[in-house]
């Protein structure tokens, strides 16, 4: 060992790191490096990944950071004099060390932030044991006091640092980047400094990225991270040298006057020993009654769940249950078990729907004899060692769904029962995806934006860029065009690394001790909720308690809609996870009512099932399971052998039974874990072990997992040929198989909602509208669906609307006010409250007299009057011209006292409007456009007289290209300017069926006369291909209608 790296940023030092982990570990590898240390920007996002990575290469670890230090203390927060900080580096040398590490980074992301998560000396003196500290790159105050002040007033710095650190503990950082000036002016003051002081210099590359030809790219990189293009010149850059991950012999040649420098980063690294516990278990500790272990409670638990589902005669559970309880208790896991059927009860109990399971947890019959889950494995078959095998070391998954708006009272829950310091919310890494990469890329580059969109397109949702190239139409382009190629290139080296931080949708992590014990943690952007610092995989690594708590919007709906139809009609509404057999549920399927019917609302899912006509909840399972890529084929096959209309054979008579369910179609996990079972003599563990091989593609493990199959079945009396079609046919399978205890939990739900929407459909709908409100483009979904149930929407009234959508009668629902633009929460509050309680508004004036709300003001006022909420006491647009009137009126009622009827002070009620100002039809649905974001009592092309243009709706029917005369209001416009400084122009536009987006290239705009502004109706004569444009009109000419 010749020299270690000790600083060096991977992509979690989000401004400016592009490292990726395994891509800097193997570069590691490759250069002979034996040791390396992290030091990401106050942060330790990737010590774990990092950690693994380096022992997984045998390459020693050093946990290390580059802190944030305030000038003065955390806690001075003066602009100007605090905004901005000094860089000091710390590597732990053993695991006090890195506790400390992780103190000191919770400290500065929880009180010390400003701009950035800032540490002080203060902290240093407290926080200083098992760290080694070195003086820091060119932001570092050292280097920053030399330039600003001389090497005297640095050299008191020093001995601050030593009194701190002590003198085995503190080196002076010193690095060779002859490109920045700063640089080179400080190389020498900082040997003469080591020399004076007799503190140790040690050299650094302050890596940023891995290769040398890396730089340009990094360029390109912080371009993107700061928002600019590379030509600006006011901007981020690292340009000026090299950053890269250097080989030894570079850094021998670039310290070659001062070798020590060198040595001691090896006698940095031979302190450094840190290990960390990785893969065992640390569950919280859970309460049980004295004299009884976890392991007999929850027995004890399950036994009297035999009782309350009535399984205690059945003597297949209770083998069952004893059987699962021996494997639990075999891994160690019933603390866990008990964890979760508190916290799920708790939320059962305090009327917080639940979700009947998620995922392989329902194939546990403890999981359903506890009440984590409703669905009785026994009853569909389920596989317990889906769910848990004894070879499992870290805790298995039990994810649990609730209603999305209970869903932080679950949370809330543990944090009381565990303690505030022992739970948080869960961070996870927003990375640079193919698409963003190329659009970012390109931007910052400076490309045409129709040339980034155009190649983005191209690249297929979730696919990488490298699968992409295998693209025929991609590939021609990247071989033809000079700047595509560059801009791919880049995009490929920019792609994956992390963006931004944000919080787990469901992760929530539960620790035996303080979280700070195990990890660092930090508020969640923008607010003031504690997550940590990392995420998931990290947790799972410590052998933390993670659990997946769900905030699933369905639940939500069929919450409110039992509520409204026990308001409404009295009647209590249980849905029972038995009862399967509602001959209307399953006519919503039949019939392809699927809008708002949980899992199945998509038109190739609905189009299926029309054809399909499920009977039975094996249908709605089978569906949500095929219903896939690559499954998606055999639908056709499923549906004509469910009707005896294609011919069923088996490979095998064994196989039969296991298939039977399905027509003879392999759909689930389970059935293969059962087919290795039944003909190749495989336990079910061992069963999974071979799904999860071929799920895996590892080529050794899969040629392994195949030999012992067909061996099996050999010595279970299958001939050769046979046991290989048998495999032959099994492997694809396996590949897409679902997981049976998943689609069967949330057929349950689909099922509920189907029951829900044929027997209570207004209240059902109401609920959708009520918890989608905020989707503009959902709301005109079940707008259009309200109106084939024969159901209307109305807009929002001043004396009937609520905050929400609220159910006028058996066949209207009305907007809410809360549905307004520019209408705060607040004021709808007051606005309801007081019709409550002194009756409706008669008049404009008693409306104006009555509402003292300090969130009423002009901007409200013109929004609730452009939104027709008047309309039953004044024409609108007659109170829109006398808009300033109206608020004069009201502010001079804000000194009189209004009670029911009765006003006081002789003041008169009379309003004395101006009767001018009425507008068109066209006028008001453009207000209401504006203020709900959809037109609601009519639409404009509706009005529209000998109107024969083509329906958007019809248009997107098409496969094949055509040519196309439609009409549509202008939604949205995008203006682009291209290479040649022409402009360019995407317009979205919608009629009463749908929208489409029109191309208008430069030459169209420039020959068409129209003032282009959303809410103007054109006509438009085009092309419409959906296989080149995506749903998309290129326009050839335009007209404006109105």
């Amino acid at each position: 060992m010749k020299f270690v790296h000790l600083h060096v940023h991977t992509h979690y030092s989000l401004l400016d790191g592009m490292c990726k982990i395994d891509e800097l570990i193997k570069k590691a590898k490759e250069l002979g490096y034996e040791a390396l240390a992290i030091t990401d920007h106050g942060n330790m996002y990737g010590a774990i990944e990092f950690y693994k990575e380096c022992k997984k290469n045998d390459i020693k670890p050093i946990i290390g950071l580059e802190a944030y230090l305030a000038p003065r203390t955390i806690y001075d927060k003066t602009p100007k004099i605090d905004s901005k900080s000094y860089h000091i580096t710390l590597l732990a040398r053993n695991y006090e060390g890195y506790l400390n590490l992780i103190k000191l980074v919770t400290i500065a992301n929880l009180e010390g932030f400003y701009y950035k998560p800032r540490i002080d000396k203060n902290l240093l003196k407290e926080y200083n044991s098992g760290l080694i500290c070195l003086s820091g790159c060119l932001a570092s105050e050292i280097s920053r006091t030399i330039l600003n002040n001389g090497i005297e007033s640095a050299e008191k710095l020093v001995y601050e640092y030593l009194d701190i650190f002590g003198r085995d503990n503190f080196y002076l950082e010193i690095g060779w980047h002859p490109g920045i000036e700063e640089s080179k002016k400080i190389f020498k003051p900082l040997i003469e400094l080591s020399k004076k002081t007799k503190v140790k210099l040690v050299a650094t590359q302050d890596v940023h990225y891995i290769n040398k030809e890396d730089r340009d790219i990094h360029d390109v990189f912080l371009a993107i991270q700061t928002g600019k293009d590379v030509d600006e010149k006011e901007r981020l850059s690292m340009k000026a040298d090299f950053f890269h991950l250097t080989s030894i012999e570079e850094m021998l040649d670039s310290f070659k006057d001062i070798p020590y420098a060198i040595e001691n980063t090896l006698e940095i690294a031979e302190k450094c020993n840190i290990e960390i516990e990785l893969n065992k278990v640390k569950p919280p500790a859970y309460e049980v009654p004295d004299g009884l272990t976890p392991d007999d409670y929850l027995k004890k638990l399950c036994y009297e769940g035999l009782k309350k589902r009535n399984l205690e005669n059945d003597s297949k559970a209770k083998e069952r249950l004893e059987y699962e309880l021996s494997i639990i208790k075999q891994t160690g896991f019933a603390s866990y078990f008990l964890i979760v059927q508190d916290f799920v009860n708790w939320a059962k109990n305090n009327g917080i729907k639940v979700g009947p399971g998620r995922g392989s947890a329902a194939g546990s019959l403890v999981s359903y004899l506890l009440k984590i889950t409703e669905v009785n494995p026994l009853k569909y078959d389920l596989i317990f060692e889906r769910f848990l095998t004894p070879e499992r070391i870290s805790f298995p998954d039990i994810d649990v769904d609730f209603s999305d708006i209970r869903r932080d009272e679950v949370i809330d829950y543990l944090a009381k029962k565990y303690g505030q310091d022992k739970v948080a919310q869960i961070i996870t890494f927003g990375k640079i995806a193919s698409r963003a990469a190329i659009r970012d890329t390109g931007r910052a580059l400076g490309l045409p934006y129709s040339l980034c969109d155009k190649i983005a397109k191209l690249i297929p949702q979730g696919m990488d860029l490298e699968s992409a190239l295998e693209i025929p139409d991609l590939m021609d382009l990247y071989k033809k065009n000079k700047d595509v190629q560059r801009l791919i290139d880049i995009s490929k080296r920019i792609e994956g690394t992390v963006r931004h931080v944000s919080v787990h949708a469901s992760g929530v992590v539960v620790t035996p001790t303080k979280l700070t014990d195990f990890m660092p943690i930090q508020y969640a952007p923008q607010e003031k909720r504690i997550i940590t610092q990392y995420d998931m995989y990290a947790i799972e690594d410590l052998g933390l308690l993670k659990l997946d708590l769900l905030g699933l919007r369905t639940l939500s709906e069929i919450e409110t809609t039992i509520k409204l139809v026990k308001q409404r009609r009295g009647i209590e509404v249980n849905l029972d996870y038995e009862k399967l057999d509602d001959e209307l549920a399953y006519k919503i399927y039949q019939e392809g009512k699927t809008i708002g019917v949980f899992q199945v609302e998509g038109k190739g899912m609905t189009e299926y099932l029309k054809k399909l006509k499920p009977t039975n909840i094996n249908d709605i399972n089978a569906m949500i399971a095929l219903y896939r890529p690559g499954p998606v084929e055999f639908i056709p096959s499923y549906i004509r052998r469910k009707f005896g209309l294609e011919s069923i054979t088996y490979l095998h008579p064994k196989l039969e039974p296991i298939l039977k369910e399905t027509y003879g179609i392999a759909v689930y996990q389970e059935q293969l874990m059962q087919i290795a079972q039944a003909l190749a003599g495989f336990t079910l563990s061992e069963a999974d072990v071979l799904r999860k091989a071929i799920g895996k593609k590892i080529a050794a493990l899969l040629e392994e997992q195949k030999n012992k199959m067909i061996e099996g079945m050999i010595k279970n009396g299958i001939d050769q040929e046979t046991a290989e079609k048998i495999w032959a046919w099994y492997e694809p399978f396996a590949r897409y198989g679902f997981n049976k205890s998943h689609s069967v939990s949330y057929a349950l739900i689909s099922y509920q909602t189907a029951y829900l929407k044929a027997h209570y459909t207004i209240e059902f709908l109401t609920a959708l509208f009520i918890h989608e409100g905020n989707d503009v483009e959902r709301i005109k979904e079940l707008v259009e669906e309200a109106k084939r149930w024969g159901i209307k929407i109305l807009p929002p009234d001043i004396n009937e609307s609520r905050e929400t959508f609220t159910i006028v009668d058996d066949y209207t629902i009305r907007f809410g006010l809360g549905s307004i633009k520019n209408v705060g929460s607040k004021l709808i509050e007051d606005i309801v409250s007081e019709r409550d309680k002194n009756g409706p508004f008669v008049s404009i004036a008693n409306f104006l007299r009555r509402i003292k709300s300090k969130d009423f003001n002009k901007r409200s006022l013109e929004a609730l009057i452009k939104a027709g909420v008047f309309d039953n006491l004044e024409d609108r647009g007659v109170l829109y011209y006398n808009l300033d009137y109206l608020l004069e009126f009201a502010s001079k009622q804000r000194n009189f006292v209004y009670t029911g009827s009765r006003l006081f002070v002789g003041q008169s009620e009379e309003i004395i409007l101006k009767r001018k100002g009425t507008v068109d039809i066209f006028e008001k649905l453009k207000w209401e456009k504006e203020l709900l974001g959809i037109y609601i009592s009519n639409h404009p092309i509706k009005l529209i007289k000998n109107n024969n243009f083509m329906k958007i709706k019809d248009i997107k029917k098409y496969k094949e290209e055509i040519k196309v005369k439609l009409i549509g209001v202008i939604n949205n416009i995008k203006r682009v300017i291209t290479k040649n400084n022409e402009v360019l122009l995407y317009v979205e536009i919608e009629d009463h069926t749908d929208n489409i987006e029109i191309l208008i290239l430069p030459e169209i705009y420039n020959s068409t006369p129209i003032i282009w502004e959303e809410g103007k109706i054109i006509s438009v004569i085009g092309t419409y291909n959906p296989i080149k444009r995506e749903d998309r009109v290129v326009a050839e000419k335009i007209s404006e209608i109105r």
